[in-house]
């Protein structure tokens, strides 16, 4: 059946050719194809045959010390069979997963469901900018927000553990270093935590104003300034008070459904470094009759130690979609690696983190829209910024 549905498209599409004629070439490639289809299925085939000869052949099944590995191979385990003969080792960690997912990874089944696989595959969409607004220096308003930053990534997840990477298309287009990010994950019904890194060496956007001694501002100043380079890592982690009925799995990690609305109180800690650093060598002549030489240009390097607490729901809107929304401020220590003498940063850190996600189901695939801010605030005696990240991503993916 399937290769004579192959078949009818090649000649449909032959017919929209001039003359709707199939050419030699054309035959000889859809042969081609149909001959590679089937050497596939053929191979398939036979993958599976010795799959079940193996799983099927007699074995000895003494009941021994060495039954265990004999089941194995022919599928036949059974953690619940005391007959078995496990190894003690491989017994404790068993029971250690089967504690640890009744403990941790335990939902009231009324408004909580398992996809029911373990493997999932996302292609994602990321686009985000970087943004600095306030007064960097006395006298002086300003914005700066980098070009919108595309990357394109992958996210590989099993279980509660999920790795991804997104590269800037601008940097596989026409090379260079633009952007990267790198994140990890590890998301179970009490608590979850994610670690990142991410870079942003594009051109930023600066809008600025200068007040002269009078306190008249000289009017808006527009220019775009390469040689800002832009960093952070981090770790956030956070348990749910609620974890038996809401899912921040299922709005984020995609292995879980929400089967009805739900919210949690929440709360964990969070670590940042960031870092800010001018390079004079390729700024602007207007910037550097501010900054002439390397030691005079600003530079914002510090690392967060905050605690947070937050709220977060799920909504549950008809059969396939889930919208969240969760927001997360956090306060704590600041401690600053660069300031200028006589202008000592606050080393109180006052940041906030907002998160929507979207979710369409469908059987094992999934589609969805996830959007991300997080701010801080950056203060001196002479400085005043608040420096964001905002972020939205479209998303695909599969459970296997």
């Amino acid at each position: 059946m399937k290769r004579c549905l192959l078949i009818l498209l090649l000649v449909l599409s032959a017919t929209m050719l001039p003359g709707g004629r199939l050419s030699g070439q054309d035959v000889v490639s859809s042969q081609d194809t149909i001959q590679q289809l089937s050497r596939l299925q053929k191979m398939k085939s036979r993958v599976q045959q010795r799959i079940d000869e193996k799983i099927n052949e007699p074995y000895d099944t003494t009941r021994n010390s060495g039954y265990w590995w004999r089941a194995l191979k022919h599928g036949k385990v059974n953690f619940k069979d005391s007959t078995m003969g496990y190894p003690k080792f491989v017994m404790f960690c068993y029971r250690t997963y089967v504690w640890g997912d009744r403990a941790f990874n335990s939902y009231d089944s009324s408004y909580v469901k398992a996809t029911g696989k373990n493997w999932k595959l996302i292609l994602k969409s990321n686009n985000w900018v970087d943004s600095y607004i306030g007064h960097p220096v006395k006298n002086v308003n300003q914005i700066m927000n980098s070009n919108l930053v595309s990357n394109i990534g992958l996210s590989l997840s099993f279980m509660a553990v999920s790795v991804g990477y997104s590269i800037s298309v601008s940097n596989l287009i026409h090379g260079g270093k633009v952007s990267n990010k790198i994140d990890f994950s590890f998301t179970c019904a009490r608590f979850t935590a994610d670690a990142f890194y991410w870079e942003n060496n594009n051109d930023i956007n600066i809008t600025y104003k200068i007040k002269n001694v009078e306190g008249v501002d000289d009017g808006l100043h527009k220019l775009k300034q390469p040689g800002i380079s832009r960093k952070a890592m981090g770790l956030t982690a956070y348990y749910f008070f609620n974890n038996r009925r809401y899912a921040q799995a299922a709005a984020y990690c995609f292995s879980k459904y929400q089967k009805r609305s739900a919210g949690s109180w929440l709360a964990g800690i969070s670590l940042q470094h960031f870092d800010v650093k001018f390079d004079v060598e390729k700024m602007s002549e207007e910037i550097r009759t501010y900054f002439p030489t390397q030691a005079d240009a600003p530079r914002t390097l510090y690392n967060d130690y905050c605690l947070l607490f937050g709220y977060g729901y799920n909504w549950v809107l008809g059969k396939n979609w889930l919208l969240n929304a969760t927001a997360t401020p956090y306060v704590g220590y600041r401690y600053n690696h660069f300031h200028i003498a006589g202008n000592t940063p606050s080393a109180l850190s006052l940041n906030l983190r907002a998160r929507i996600g979207a979710v369409y189901n469908h059987k094992q695939y999934f589609v969805a829209f996830q959007s991300f801010a997080d701010h801080h605030r950056y203060s001196s005696h002479t400085s005043k910024l608040v420096n964001s990240v905002l972020e939205f991503s479209i998303i695909g993916g599969i459970r296997f």
